[in-house]
C-alpha cells in the first residue's frame, strides 16, 4: 500500500467508524438525516484527520485518535443525559477544561470507571499507534503522503462548505437537534449560531430605567435592603417521598405562609447549568428567546453583549450591589461577567475559611453570616445576590448515617435512596439559612426584603429511578419586613421573578415587559 492510498483508506475507515460510534448515543440519531449533515460530518472528520496526519505522519493512528475523541464525546453525552436529561451541546466544550480544573464537580457524573477507561484508552492508542504503524517513506513528497493529505484537507473543506450551505433551522432543543442532524452536525451548527450576536430583546430593566429616572445618589431610608438567594438545587422533595419529615422545610413553609408571593418556579435547567437560571433572574430575559446563547449566556456577556440587569437597575436607584458565590471567581467567567452585569463587588471563596465548609463546599450557614454582616454594616441600601454551593453535587460521593435517616424520615426511605438522604441533610441547612436571614433582616433599621429560589432540581438519577422524577420546577418565595400577605401559590418563570420581587418591594411599577 502506498503512502497516499494509506491516507485515503484510513480516512474512509475512520469516517465509517464515526458513524457507527453514534449508534451508542442516547438519544440515538437515525441514519436517515439531511445530506448536509453527513457532508459536515465528513468535513469535520476529514479536517481533523488530515491535520493530525500532517503533524504526525501516521494516518491509521490519526484515524484512531479522531474516533477516540468522538467516542469520548459520546460517553460524556450519555453521562450528561443520565444526570441532566440533556444531550451534549456545543457550549459544553468547557466541560473538558473544567473537568481538569474542578474534577470533583464533573468526573463523578461521568463515572470514575468511564474516566479511567478513557485515560487508559488514550494512552494505549498513543503508545501502540506510534510504535506499530510504520513511518511513511515519502512523507513530504507531493506524490506521496503530503499530496494525499493536502487533497484530503481540500476535499474536507469542500464537504464542510457544501454541508453548511444547506438551510438548517435549529430548534435549540438539544434532543431534537441531535436526533434530526446527528451529533457532529448539531454541534457544528450550534457553534456557528453562537458566533452570531444575540438577538435584540426588550429588557424589563431597560424600560424601567427609561421610564423611572431617579437620583442615583438618593439614600432614602425608605429604600429597603434587598437579599436574593439562589439556593443550590433547592426544591421540595416531600412530594416524591411521603416518608420525608415535613420539618425538613419548616422555615421555607413559614416563609411561604407570610410571603408577598410564593409558589413554583419554572427554571431553564435540570440538575446543573446554574448560570441559565442565574442569568434569567438577573436579566429578566426569557431563555427561550436567546437561541444559541441560551445554553451559557455568560459567553456572550463576556464577549461584550450589553445586558440591562436587576443589579444595574438597583445601582441606578442608589443601591450598593454585591454578589456572593463561595467558589472560585473564575468559574463560568463570573469574575469578568459580574462587573458587566452591574455588581460593585464580587465575594468568592477567598472570603471564606476552611471551617466554613459543610461537606465538600462552603456551608449555607457561612453564606448567611456573610450576608448578615454586609447588610448590618451598610449605611446605604444594599442588594446582595448570593449563589450557594453547599448542596451542589455530586451528592453520591458523601455518606449518609443512621442518624440522618432517623432525623430526616418518618419511615425508612426505599432502597436506592441514600443520595436523597444526603440531599435532605444539606436541604435542611438551606432551610435553616432562611430562618437566619429572616431573623437578621427583621432586626434591620431599614426595611428589608428576601427573594429565595432554587436554581434547578438536583441530579439524583438513582433516586428518580426508585421514586420517579420531579417535573422540574423549583420553589420560590418573596418576603418583606414591611408587610405579610396570605396568598395562594402561583407559578412563575425564572425571568419573571425579579420583576415581581421589585413590584412587591415598591421599586417597580407596571411595565409592558
Amino acid at each position: 500500500m502506498t503512502d497516499a492510498s494509506a491516507v485515503w483508506l484510513a480516512f474512509a475507515c475512520g469516517l465509517a467508524l464515526s458513524g457507527g460510534i453514534e449508534r451508542w448515543m442516547t438519544p440515538q440519531p437515525p441514519w436517515r438525516r439531511p445530506w448536509g449533515s453527513w457532508a459536515i460530518q465528513a468535513g469535520v472528520y476529514g479536517l481533523a484527520h488530515g491535520v493530525l496526519v500532517l503533524l504526525l505522519g501516521h494516518p491509521w493512528f490519526a484515524a484512531a485518535v479522531v474516533c477516540a475523541l468522538m467516542l469520548v464525546v459520546v460517553v460524556v453525552n450519555n453521562a450528561k443525559v443520565r444526570a441532566l436529561r440533556e444531550p451534549f451541546v456545543f457550549a459544553d466544550y468547557e466541560y473538558f477544561t473544567d473537568a481538569i480544573r474542578h474534577p470533583r464537580l464533573f468526573v463523578p457524573f461521568l463515572g470514575w470507571g468511564n474516566a479511567l477507561a478513557i485515560a487508559v484508552g488514550v494512552v494505549a492508542a498513543v503508545v501502540l499507534g506510534l510504535r506499530v504503524e510504520p513511518a511513511p517513506e515519502q512523507r513530504w513528497a507531493l506524490s506521496g503522503q503530503l499530496g494525499a493529505v493536502l487533497g484530503l484537507i481540500a476535499t474536507a473543506a469542500l464537504c464542510l462548505a457544501a454541508g453548511a450551505r444547506q438551510a438548517v433551522r435549529l430548534s435549540f432543543d438539544p434532543e431534537r437537534d441531535v436526533v434530526g442532524l446527528g451529533l457532529v452536525a448539531s454541534l457544528w451548527h450550534g457553534a456557528m449560531a453562537a458566533r452570531r450576536a444575540p438577538p435584540v430583546l426588550a429588557s424589563p430593566f431597560d424600560e424601567a430605567l427609561m421610564a423611572q429616572p431617579l437620583n442615583p445618589l438618593d439614600p432614602s431610608p425608605m429604600l429597603p435592603h434587598l437579599v436574593a438567594v439562589q439556593s443550590e438545587s433547592f426544591f421540595d422533595p416531600r412530594t416524591l417521598c411521603p416518608s420525608i419529615r415535613r420539618g425538613v422545610l419548616a422555615e421555607f413553609d413559614n416563609l411561604a405562609a407570610s410571603a408577598l408571593m410564593h409558589g413554583t418556579l419554572q427554571v431553564p435547567a435540570w440538575g446543573a447549568n446554574t448560570v441559565r437560571s442565574e442569568f434569567a433572574f438577573l436579566s429578566g430575559l426569557d431563555d427561550a428567546l436567546l437561541g444559541a446563547h441560551s445554553f451559557n449566556p455568560y459567553h456572550a456577556v463576556a464577549g461584550g453583549w450589553p445586558v440591562p440587569t436587576l443589579a444595574g437597575f438597583l445601582k441606578h436607584r442608589g443601591y450598593r450591589t454585591v454578589c456572593i458565590h463561595p467558589y472560585p471567581a473564575s468559574f463560568y467567567q463570573r469574575d469578568r461577567v459580574y462587573p458587566l452585569l452591574g455588581f460593585d463587588e464580587f465575594i468568592d471563596i477567598r472570603a471564606f475559611a476552611e471551617a466554613d465548609r459543610c461537606g465538600p463546599f462552603v456551608g449555607d450557614a457561612a453564606v448567611a453570616a456573610k450576608i448578615t454582616a454586609i447588610v448590618e454594616s451598610s449605611s446605604v441600601p444594599v442588594f446582595v445576590f448570593a449563589i450557594t454551593m453547599e448542596n451542589h453535587g455530586p451528592l453520591h460521593l458523601e455518606k449518609a448515617t443512621p442518624g440522618d435517616v432517623a432525623d430526616l424520615y418518618i419511615d425508612a426511605p426505599p432502597p436506592g435512596c441514600e443520595t436523597l438522604t444526603i440531599y435532605l441533610r444539606h436541604l435542611r441547612n438551606a432551610d435553616r439559612m432562611i430562618g437566619a436571614l429572616r431573623h437578621s433582616l427583621g432586626r434591620s433599621q431599614r426595611p428589608a426584603s428576601l427573594c429565595w429560589f432554587g436554581d434547578h432540581v438536583p441530579s439524583m438519577p438513582d433516586v428518580y429511578d426508585a421514586l420517579g422524577a420531579p417535573a422540574g420546577p423549583t420553589g420560590f418565595a418573596l418576603w418583606s419586613t414591611r408587610a405579610t400577605h396570605q396568598t395562594d401559590p402561583v407559578a412563575l418563570a425564572a425571568h419573571q421573578l425579579a420583576v415581581e420581587w421589585l413590584r412587591g418591594a415598591g421599586l417597580m411599577g407596571k411595565i409592558s415587559a
